[in-house]
């Protein structure tokens, strides 16, 4: 009789768990204009981002609004709870002053393998070799199992809170920690059995997240730790969000429960083994991000001389793809609450990051903050900066379709054509994700 009431004692905390969650942002909203009411800007451009991702919802009329207010209103309350709470930022300044300081052991490695000259070529020999240390240390977390702890209790309150399926909620909370390839290998033998719905929350979390090897790449650059590792947990459930809101569910999920899922058997056989693995294995993503690196910023540098050729024939040699973002994103960077002064950059960066990828974007970012520190060029405001950071985080760009279509297709060769069908509305979505954080 007692075991009979288990699941209508959950569906009522569930219930009370949504409500207080819409509760909390709506006074988080509320303090936030009343503090500052330039964020009344905002507000408005977070309500126009919704309704343009309501018109190029695959289903408009079919959108299930629970997952979609919840997804918000948890977003909201991590929010509040990390930039509003004092003690919250305390904790998250305390994480991310950790974090800088982990990071800074990678180069005792560094200078014993390449000397005491290797800051002379900075981002090759500290930023991109930090992802070693931190895939490093990532890898041994699995094999202890304190990610998998991690994760799985955040999948929870998503699932609880947003009613969103148990793979869906589970790949969500994977990518704050890991990357778009690597979370869905988590629910790799889920995958074929998945609605296209939930496909599509899986493609639009990978867009609209970040790595943590990645991650530890921007820190190097001297973008807020702090500001980073939040975005990175409230980026997840407005992902789920926007992904309920762009492709509604529209079919029965097979996999909706939590004991639907197995656990994956560890590979390491022990912790020294984890530990090479995780190294080795960030090899391949130090090379992708130097190649692509190579490769797109060659590639501007020639778009950047054709269009000043072309900008010489009447008179302006100025012309570029960043002038051509700057202007064109103008409108978008004020929506999301940046000052007028600097939303021609900020639109800049944008751009660079959706057209190109957010490697470049950060790396010019980082050239604004070190101004600030040096107080020499043209500087953002704060306020400016930590927009651009949380606007910035995210793989949302026209790269990553080929590197999600291809990390998924071997995973569920049956969905391939589905895959393929989706992915353009999943790259919105995590375009648009990032913008209303």
């Amino acid at each position: 009789m007692a075991l009979s009431r288990v699941p209508s004692i959950l569906m009522k905390l569930a219930r009370l768990l949504y409500v207080a969650l819409i509760v909390a942002a709506v006074v988080v909203v509320v303090f936030s204009v009343w503090d500052r009411p330039r964020n009344l800007i905002s507000i408005c451009g977070f309500l126009f981002f919704l309704f343009i991702l309501l018109i190029c919802s695959a289903h408009p009329t079919k959108v299930s609004w629970r997952p979609v207010i919840g997804g918000l209103a948890l977003q909201f309350f991590f929010a509040a709870l990390i930039l509003k709470w004092e003690v919250g930022q305390a904790v998250f300044q305390f994480l991310g002053d950790q974090v800088q300081t982990f990071l800074s052991f990678t180069n005792t490695g560094t200078k014993f393998v390449f000397g005491e000259k290797y800051t002379d070529h900075p981002f090759a020999m500290v930023v991109l070799l930090v992802i070693v240390f931190f895939s490093c240390a990532i890898s041994v977390l699995y094999y202890v199992g304190a990610m998998q702890v991690v994760i799985s209790k955040i999948a929870w309150v998503m699932r609880v809170s947003l009613g969103t399926s148990a793979p869906e909620s589970l790949c969500a909370a994977g990518n704050i920690f890991i990357g778009q390839t690597e979370a869905p290998i988590m629910i790799r033998p889920f995958l074929a059995l998945m609605t296209k719905s939930e496909l599509h929350a899986v493609m639009t979390g990978g867009f609209a997240t970040i790595a943590g090897g990645v991650l530890a790449a921007y820190i190097s650059f001297g973008v807020s730790a702090e500001h980073l590792l939040c975005a990175s947990v409230m980026n997840a459930p407005c992902a789920l969000a926007v992904s309920k809101l762009l492709y509604p569910e529209t079919e029965t999920s097979k996999l909706s429960k939590a004991s639907d899922l197995n656990k994956e058997e560890k590979k390491e056989r022990n912790f020294l083994e984890a530990a090479a693995a995780g190294a080795s294995s960030s090899i391949k993503l130090v090379a992708n991000i130097a190649a692509n690196l190579i490769a797109f910023l060659a590639m501007l540098e020639f778009v950047n001389a054709v269009l000043s050729w072309f900008g010489s024939f009447v008179g302006f040699p100025e012309f570029s793809f960043q002038l051509i973002c700057s202007y064109v994103l103008m409108p978008l960077a004020y929506l999301m609450g940046v000052e007028w002064a600097d939303c021609g950059i900020v639109g800049e960066l944008i751009g660079i990051k959706s057209f190109l990828n957010e490697f470049l974007a950060y790396g010019e970012l980082s050239t604004y903050l070190d101004n600030r520190k040096h107080c020499t060029g043209r500087m953002l405001a704060v306020q400016s900066e930590i927009i651009a950071t949380y606007a910035l985080c995210g793989f949302a760009n026209l790269s990553s379709i080929g590197i999600q279509l291809g990390a998924l297709g071997p995973m569920a060769p049956s969905r391939k054509g589905d895959l393929a069908q989706i992915v353009l509305r999943a790259l919105l979505g995590g375009i648009v994700t990032s913008k209303t954080v």
